[in-house]
């Protein structure tokens, strides 16, 4: 397996364990429904989501890349 392949294998080996932890935590979910006025704080903003989302990425690969025990 040549290094291009080995590279495309752990990145979608990372985005899939992106996808099940943002999935199973609600990671990627704002605050929605509740009674106006008492939501418990503001909802996160779309760029802050992303950044928080890019930022749970680079954890998943370096996960991925981090060599056996």
């Amino acid at each position: 397996m040549d290094n291009l392949t080995a590279a495309r294998r752990t990145e979608d080996i990372a985005l899939d364990l992106l996808k099940f932890i943002a999935s199973t935590t609600n990671v990627s979910r704002g605050t929605g429904g509740g009674t106006p006025g008492f939501t418990g704080g503001a909802a996160p903003k779309g760029d802050d989501q992303v950044a928080h989302l890019l930022e749970l990425y680079g954890k998943c690969r370096q996960a991925v890349e981090a060599p056996a025990k």
